[in-house]
């Protein structure tokens, strides 16, 4: 049976000692006692460094290292050139799209593991860039060739500064995993806990480094002159992939991240998510051995639904877990994918790779927190005020300009009812206008809507008979009764007083507010496929 989202296990009196200050597992290979983990103390420091590198990598220069510059610009080059001779020429702008993307994830992946993952992080944008290039780039996800084990054990030996066997007393050559940055092998350490050794490739700083200066002098280059682009901001999309790739490549950083994940949703009273504990002292810039979970793939719906786990409760616990942290203590997962997370045996979901954690100030943090009671009021200009607040907007932007200016007090538009031609007019002056206004995506607000659009693709495959209204009104109603008190405080405005309109919510999925009390992620999916048959059928006419 599924765990409730505060199914709290730290009272049990028979439960580890570190689950006071930690959502970990019931049963520790050690406990966690973070004033004795000697690889924490320097964390402060390394964090602020890793910050302040990324000015000096995006910095304008006249030519960025030369020799990876011409690999790259060749590559590019080349498949730009391909499609324009070939693709390019097609009346149906989809298959022009789709040729473009498959010769871009080509060229990235023969470019390697800086580029890699850049790809990854774009194919998990669903709804953020067009459909042709996320289905492409997801083929990224699983053909990132290992490193050679001798390369492996070098850098363990290197980095611990002792002999393999010394350490471990079995370690598994072929990796469980193997990403674009580092890869995980399962292996018994000589004191006996099984544990899983996440290990970064060899050499991969100095080229990431080198590729981020490269993408940085490129990327102005790109504006408006590739369809893929054209609704996305290249400038800024290596700015945010600078800031979270730079602080991956340090697992002290990371391992700080589950620490501090983990006392979060432990403060929070929410054990539905389980940590795995970081090792006390075999944690290094290059290698983290960590506690060793196991569980159901997150896709597996048969097997989860055979052994009596309710789905729908993984997915309320998910999303009232996710915004938790990051409404009350600005802290969350920013990589959430199926190959992060994995569902226990009981129900709670495990949560893995914290290279990418959504971090935000006070200032920010509460911001967010305003951004998303508006949302609940259908508060236009709260919702602009917040984002101007947190960044996404200058801070003396009139935000009844913008709103006149987008037409953003007009009743949404059904999607449904307009013509392909129509919607990218729609979309693009939407974009346009706010680029003029100097809008853009900070760092946070991009990794939560990235998760945002994973936990809605989880909802489809674990709950899609879930009532959307019906959980967006649970959901709310538990931060007002759970968390009411400390919002007032925080930001003057009682949850507990405001009536929740889900007006715009049901305008933007285009159904009637005044008809339409219900609506699961069937429904949805069915909406979402005719506009995809709309454009589809255009493609067709077209040729």
């Amino acid at each position: 049976m599924a765990m409730t989202d505060h199914e709290d296990h730290a009272d049990d009196p028979t439960g580890a000692a570190d689950l006071a200050i930690g959502s970990f597992s019931d049963d520790p290979p050690w406990i966690v006692e973070p004033d004795a983990m000697s690889w924490r103390h320097a964390e402060p420091i390394l964090r602020d460094l890793t910050r302040r590198q990324v000015p000096r990598l995006l910095a304008p220069r006249g030519i960025p290292p030369l020799g990876r510059m011409v690999s790259v610009v060749g590559r590019f080059g080349w498949a730009l050139a391909s499609w324009k001779a070939v693709e390019a020429r097609s009346d149906d702008r989809s298959r022009s799209r789709s040729g473009l993307s498959r010769r871009m994830r080509l060229a990235i992946e023969a470019l390697g593991p800086t580029f890699i993952k850049l790809a990854q992080i774009i194919s998990s944008g669903e709804g953020l860039f067009p459909d042709e290039l996320v289905d492409e780039f997801k083929k990224c996800r699983d053909q990132v060739p290992p490193e050679r084990f001798s390369a492996i054990r070098q850098v363990i030996e290197s980095e611990l500064g002792q002999p393999l066997d010394a350490v471990f007393s079995h370690i598994d050559p072929e990796p469980l995993a193997a990403a674009s940055i580092a890869q995980v092998h399962a292996a018994v350490l000589r004191t006996g806990e099984t544990v899983v050794v996440k290990v970064q490739r060899p050499s991969v700083q100095l080229r990431v480094l080198a590729d981020i200066e490269v993408m940085a002098w490129l990327a102005p280059h790109l504006v408006g002159r590739i369809p893929v682009t054209a609704l996305a901001n290249p400038p800024a999309l290596v700015e945010l992939f600078a800031q979270t790739i730079t602080e991956e490549l340090d697992f002290r950083l990371e391992a700080e991240n589950m620490l501090d994940v983990a006392r979060s949703f432990a403060e929070l009273g929410q054990r539905g998510y389980v940590i795995p504990r970081p090792h006390p002292h075999l944690v290094t810039e290059r290698v983290l051995v960590m506690e060793r979970l196991d569980g159901f793939a997150f896709d597996d719906i048969v097997g989860m639904r055979d052994a009596g786990i309710d789905t729908e409760a993984i997915v309320r616990t998910g999303m009232i877990g996710f915004m938790e942290g990051a409404m009350l203590h600005g802290l969350f997962h920013g990589d959430l994918h199926g190959g992060n997370l994995f569902v226990l045996e009981d129900g709670r979901t495990a949560l893995l790779d914290f290279g990418i954690t959504g971090r935000m100030d006070d200032v920010r943090r509460q911001a967010f927190l305003r951004l998303l009671l508006a949302a609940s009021m259908n508060n236009i200009t709260g919702q602009l005020a917040a984002l101007r607040d947190l960044g996404a907007l200058p801070p003396d932007t009139d935000l009844k300009a913008v709103i006149a200016d987008l037409g953003l007090d007009r009743a949404p538009l059904d999607p449904t009812a307009l013509t392909p031609e129509e919607l990218i007019h729609e979309i693009q002056a939407v974009v346009k206008g706010l680029l003029a206004y100097g809008a853009r995506m900070p760092k946070e607000l991009m990794l939560f809507v990235k998760n945002l659009v994973f936990l809605d693709g989880a909802i489809s495959r674990l709950a899609p008979d879930l009532d959307l209204f019906a959980e967006i009104t649970h959901i709310a109603t538990y931060f007002a009764t759970t968390h009411g008190e400390t919002i007032a405080r925080e930001i003057g405005v009682d949850p507990r007083a405001v009536d929740l309109d889900l007006s715009g919510v049901k305008a933007g999925f285009g159904v009637d507010p005044s008809e339409v009390e219900s609506l699961t992620y069937r429904d949805l999916q069915e909406r979402r496929e005719l506009i995809r048959q709309r454009f589809s059928r255009r493609g067709t006419e077209a040729r």
